[in-house]
């Protein structure tokens, strides 16, 4: 059964904590939390003062995806909000190494993120170092978008490669996740499953998250 990480950037911003306390009840299993900084994407959304908000309202995993240029800028401030794990893009940076170091320097577990367009080859080194890769199966920077069928292979290809190596991070992915959606990715290896609009954009939430672990289970 996949794990769920609702993102709350298809959240209800003027009234957030019901909408984290209904995913936590609900069995999500962590809490996905897009940032964006209106460069890397061209978006802009939460800062490390969401993260700090968010950290005492809830127990669940905050999982911080930095869609920002030059990461190593902010790390130590995100773990000290209360992240838990931190993603950066390995397209970001000019020192991915150092910036997962600095990660798990912080405290925090460390993902690395590759875009859709970005092949498996750019992050096979990095592997040992990481706690979860997320594999993107949209284009970064915008909710609602529609799932990358291509991704699958990518996920197979990951997947494969941990098996090999015998690593243990998790594979995530985001965008485009539904009911049916998250079956393709499960069966290919995913083992977290980002869900946006498909879970806040729907009149139960709660049910949606059921939905996506029934259709894994």
């Amino acid at each position: 059964m996949i794990k769920v990480a609702p993102s709350i950037l298809s959240a209800n911003f003027a009234n957030l904590q019901p909408d984290v306390e209904l995913v936590e009840k609900a069995g999500a299993d962590a809490l996905h939390i897009d940032v964006m900084d209106g460069q890397f994407v061209p978006n802009l959304s939460f800062g490390m003062s969401t993260v700090a908000a968010i950290r005492p309202i809830t127990s669940l995993t905050l999982d911080c995806h930095l869609m920002i240029v030059e990461p190593e800028r902010f790390v130590a401030q995100f773990a000290q909000a209360g992240a838990d794990l931190i993603g950066v893009h390995v397209e970001s940076t000019r020192h991915i190494y150092h910036v997962l170091q600095l990660i798990k320097q912080a405290g925090a577990k460390a993902e690395v993120v590759v875009n859709p367009g970005t092949p498996l080859s750019m992050i096979e080194g990095l592997l040992p170092l990481v706690d979860q890769v997320l594999i993107m199966t949209v284009n970064p920077g915008f909710g609602g978008q529609h799932f990358l069928t291509p991704m699958v292979d990518k996920i197979k290809a990951l997947a494969q490669l941990k098996q090999q190596h015998g690593y243990a991070f998790e594979i995530e992915v985001d965008g485009g996740i539904n009911d049916q959606t998250v079956k393709a990715v499960y069966d290919a290896g995913a083992t977290v499953a980002v869900a946006g609009s498909y879970v806040y954009g729907a009149d139960d939430p709660a049910q949606r998250i059921q939905d996506l672990k029934v259709a894994t289970n």
